[in-house]
């Protein structure tokens, strides 16, 4: 969801005009597919209400709207044999984990593999492959399915991830002494995390692992 600002009629307009979105009022809805191209444009007045003198728009008008274009679900099996494929040709393993939109600790966990500097040193050894046991077809299912395999039971907490070789095979998991680690932020979470570093790296340094572990410790207050 990207919010435009366009002032009075007077900000951005040329992107308005690049995007083909031709409008006389505000909001105005314009839906771009993964290449950037327009596949709907919408005025949002006919969403509109007054119920009980109250100004707003019908939720469930605005839901059929996105749900006719919304896109396709990925195929988790597909999105982790992309990821394995890219391990082998450049001789990594994958950090498979497991979130959903509405977990605030796989946000945590996304953005501080997105860091610049995490990213570096996680993308000596791993291919990032996330899946969304929400939104991506089978991806629930994968994740009883690891879950299984590691001898667990299938219900457990998000984020959970696991390190994989490219052809597939666990070489750790998630879940600690404590149960699953989660983001980690405790002093037990990052030691087990820093073990599964440990097990499934090939290129990185113990300097990196300690790098790593250095980024998830707590701040101290000055």
């Amino acid at each position: 969801v990207v919010h435009v600002d366009v002032g009075q009629f007077d900000k951005h307009m040329d992107l308005a005009k690049s995007l083909g979105a031709d409008f006389k009022a505000i909001p105005f809805l314009t839906v771009l597919d993964a290449d950037g191209k327009a596949i709907a444009q919408q005025n949002t007045e006919p969403f509109e209400t007054n119920e009980g003198g109250k100004q707003g728009h019908d939720a469930k008008k605005l839901d059929a709207f996105f749900k006719q274009h919304a896109a396709a679900p990925l195929v988790a099996s597909d999105v982790l044999a992309a990821a394995q494929l890219a391990a082998k040709e450049s001789q990594r393993r994958v950090f498979l984990h497991f979130g959903a939109p509405w977990c605030g600790w796989c946000h945590k966990l996304e953005d501080w593999m997105r860091l610049e500097e995490i990213a570096a040193v996680l993308g000596k050894d791993f291919v990032d492959c996330k899946v969304d046991t929400d939104r991506m077809t089978g991806g629930q299912a994968m994740l009883n399915g690891y879950r299984k395999g590691a001898g667990l039971k299938e219900s457990g907490g998000i984020p959970w991830f696991v390190f994989l070789d490219a052809d597939g095979t666990v070489l750790a998991h998630s879940d600690g002494p404590k149960g699953n680690t989660g983001f980690p932020a405790q002093p037990e979470e990052i030691e087990h995390f820093v073990a599964m570093l440990k097990v499934a790296k090939s290129r990185m340094s113990d300097a990196d692992i300690e790098a790593l572990r250095a980024s998830l410790q707590p701040k101290k207050d000055k």
